[in-house]
């Protein structure tokens, strides 16, 4: 096993070196094309390996972490390398997955059977390299790609006797390859800009629509090249949303878009919330999908519904957390109504929402404000001064300052820190009816919480007063529309132009606000699939030179 993945590593260093794993580069083939590459995230890796070669393949191994650009990981993706080790982990995952495909239990679903499986099949081994190459690679696999493999295959299995061992190598070098752990999107020229060619088109609406590879029907429509065509592309988006599998594409955009991954990473204070644990989480996270799916997807309700909804979906653990009854015998999960009563509004103020944008041992006003105006107004708030003083806010045993409303409003009192705060603070502290894992309280230390608060210049009160402003402002729905776009493509939300989304933004407005209708706008424009011309190398200097 060592000797297997010592070669998948040389194999996969050689093929990386000298290769720019970032931004838009030309491509070899010409100076008329150029090739923007993007890192599978971890559900993409998995979901693809799964539809390749079957669910019950396991997928064992570490994941290079991603990082959020304008709001969203996704945008990430063209900015992320493969450092050593995390070329290390593809490899033995690539070893691991080749291993599990041509083992006896699965060699069934394998497209050919050799002659004989104790020696070399030149025939067998070419077929299967090109119809797995095709799938990986996500195009047909040029000579220069399949011959050497092919050649690899037939070597090993003459040697060791064994064909499954030939073949089995050659797979760990599709799996180890930087076409199938980037999705290199190739692009032609389209008067100043570039259009994706039709496999490029193929991937990108693949990803977003069901965050796995093109099945084999896509594919044929790049190979015929009918998704070079507005007719093509258009039937293609039409059959890939009436699939159930649209859900799954887009479960994988609502956690991006939010931060629903920051979850695993949230602890709390086992003493003071004895009730939270990671169990708690991961509930959390599933209530949170399970309520947009239904809404947006299943219902095709109003997008601005999310922020005022009081019906979501719980679990015996959460229900305990909300303090509601759970008497549903028929499943894990059950639909539930809160009353008016219990203040509650939308996603703000789901566990998720709550736990997410607090401290282990405390609710933050701050950080839910923040999270809310990034997350659902694209106005995100600029990280404080590195010397900024917290100690005012920290100190929750100040008899002078016995509410968080106080200790900001007195820490606000800094120049440095007065804009963010009354940008943020506003907000958050409208949502301190509920704790740091979403428990509802009328009072802090005794004292009544004030949660009354400020939107571009309205005035509410509490988390139905906010959701319901959130609800009626416009940049809501516009960010939805920019995020979903930009996780798409590829690129940053904030650089995203109006008129850029301006067609699909007007579908979107006329449907009532409705997802689907604007998942579909927005795949079948010609703006989805355009690729920004490259910049000459001494254009780039001189802009740098000039900074």
């Amino acid at each position: 096993m060592r000797r297997k993945t010592a070669f998948v590593c040389t194999l996969a260093g050689t093929i990386l070196a000298g290769l720019a794993i970032n931004s838009v580069a030309p491509a070899a083939e010409g100076k008329d094309e150029v090739t923007s590459l993007r890192l599978l995230s971890e559900s993409e890796y998995r979901n693809s390996i799964a539809d390749i070669f079957g669910p019950d393949i396991t997928v064992q191994g570490r994941f290079e972490p991603e990082r959020r650009v304008g709001g969203l990981l996704a945008a990430s993706a063209t900015l992320l390398s493969v450092t050593p080790a995390g070329l290390e982990a593809s490899s033995k995952m690539a070893d691991s997955i080749a291993d599990q495909a041509v083992s006896p239990k699965n060699r069934e679903r394998l497209s050919c059977k050799p002659q004989t499986a104790t020696s070399a099949d030149g025939k067998c081994s070419t077929e299967l390299l090109q119809r797995y190459g095709m799938m990986l690679f996500r195009r047909p696999l040029t000579k220069d790609e399949l011959a050497p493999r092919v050649a690899l295959a037939n070597k090993l299995a003459d040697s060791s006797h064994d064909f499954y061992a030939g073949v089995r190598q050659s797979l760990v070098s599709l799996l180890a390859a930087p076409p199938f752990l980037f999705r290199m999107e190739r692009a032609v020229p389209a008067g100043k800009d570039y259009t994706l060619d039709a496999y490029g088109r193929a991937a990108r609406l693949s990803y977003m629509l069901w965050d796995t590879t093109p099945d084999a029907e896509l594919l044929k429509a790049a190979a015929s090249g009918a998704l070079n065509t507005p007719e093509g592309i258009t039937e293609q988006v039409d059959r890939l949303m009436a699939s159930p599998r649209l859900e799954t594409g887009m479960r994988a955009f609502y956690a991006d878009f939010l931060q629903l991954d920051t979850l695993g990473d949230t602890t709390k204070d086992a003493l003071i919330y004895p009730k939270y644990s990671n169990q708690i989480g991961q509930m959390a996270q599933e209530e949170t999908l399970r309520t947009v799916v239904d809404l947006t997807l299943r219902k095709n309700g109003d997008v601005r519904d999310l922020m005022t909804t009081r019906t979501t979906f719980i679990s015996r653990p959460l229900a305990s957390i909300y303090g509601v009854p759970y008497s549903f015998d028929g499943g894990e999960w059950m639909p539930y109504q809160f009353p008016e009563s219990a203040g509650r509004s939308g996603l703000l103020t789901q566990i998720s929402t709550l736990g997410m944008f607090s401290h282990p041992g405390r609710s933050s006003p701050t950080k839910r404000g923040v999270a809310v105006m990034d997350i659902f107004l694209c106005e995100p708030t600029p990280l404080p001064p590195a010397n900024v003083d917290f100690s005012i806010v920290n100190d929750v045993n100040n008899p002078n300052l016995r509410t968080v409303r106080q200790r900001l409003s007195a820490h606000a009192t800094n120049p440095a820190c007065a804009s963010c705060h009354t940008h943020s603070d506003p907000i958050g502290l409208s949502l301190e009816r509920f704790d740091s894992i979403g428990v509802y309280r009328a009072k802090e230390n005794g004292d009544p919480i004030d949660v009354s608060g400020t939107l571009s210049g309205k005035k509410f009160d509490g988390a139905l007063g906010l959701g319901q402003v959130l609800h009626d402002n416009p940049k809501f729905p516009a960010c939805v529309a920019r995020k979903l776009f930009s996780y798409g493509v590829g690129t940053d939300s904030e650089t995203v132009e109006a008129s850029t989304l301006k067609t699909a933004y007007k579908t979107f407005a006329d449907s009532g606000y409705r997802v689907r209708p604007l998942i579909r706008a927005l795949a079948t424009s010609p703006e989805f699939f355009s690729v920004p011309a490259p910049v000459a190398e001494e254009t780039r200097t001189a802009n740098n030179d000039a900074k």
